[in-house]
């Protein structure tokens, strides 16, 4: 397997707008396939595992996650979306947010390991968030943290259990996932940022 290849090995291509492709989508898929089965030795099988994926490109992984689970377990692994919009420490500072969907499986998560799954993890921001909502939806036994990107720049004590890659980049740069059900293409962008903000800060 050449450098190229490898889930933590550079990617070159390049788009137009400056963005370099880190991650494409053969390389996507391998990560998810590793985090999968490290979730399994983890949790000795994954039988009390719920996978619960941050609005909106979380919940795409936690889709992809769950049927990964699947096929190597041969049974359902319950999933579900969590919007944290309204536990955001940021409300006052942005422009209003549309809401998106908090959706449970029937399993709930009651007393079960509760695996959030998000594309970036950056300042630990939208983390604390999800936090605070899934205290309010039930008491899991415990929670764990599987992130596609993590781009260092923490603000908050909080650390992935489960990682795609772990890219080192400057507060000057930009992170980009596109999935292909949200974006017509999987690949993980890194580029300058545009603007006064930086794109994703809060995550």
């Amino acid at each position: 397997m050449n450098a190229a290849s490898r889930p933590d090995g550079p990617v070159e291509a390049r788009v137009a707008d400056g963005h370099k492709a880190v991650l494409e989508g053969p390389d996507i898929r391998r990560a998810l396939t590793r985090i999968a089965h490290e979730i399994l030795e983890r949790t000795k099988g994954g039988d009390d595992v719920v996978l619960l994926g941050i609005q909106t490109r979380g919940v795409t992984l936690a889709d992809r996650l769950a049927a990964l689970l699947r096929e190597v377990e041969g049974r359902p692994v319950p999933w579900g979306s969590l919007d944290v919009t309204m536990y955001r420490d940021d409300l006052r500072m942005k422009p209003a947010r549309a809401l998106g969907r908090t959706e449970l499986p029937p399993t709930g998560v009651d007393d079960r390991i509760v695996v959030l799954v998000d594309d970036v993890l950056f300042s630990g921001r939208t983390v604390r968030a999800a936090l605070d909502a899934l205290n309010d939806l039930g008491r899991p036994r415990a929670v764990q943290l599987a992130v596609l990107v993590d781009r260092g720049h923490r603000e908050l004590p909080i650390r992935a259990d489960y990682v795609g890659k772990n890219l080192p980049t400057s507060t000057r740069e930009t992170v980009k996932v596109l999935l292909a059900e949200n974006d017509a293409r999987d690949a993980v962008l890194l580029g300058p940022a545009t603007g006064a903000g930086r794109k994703g800060s809060s995550k």
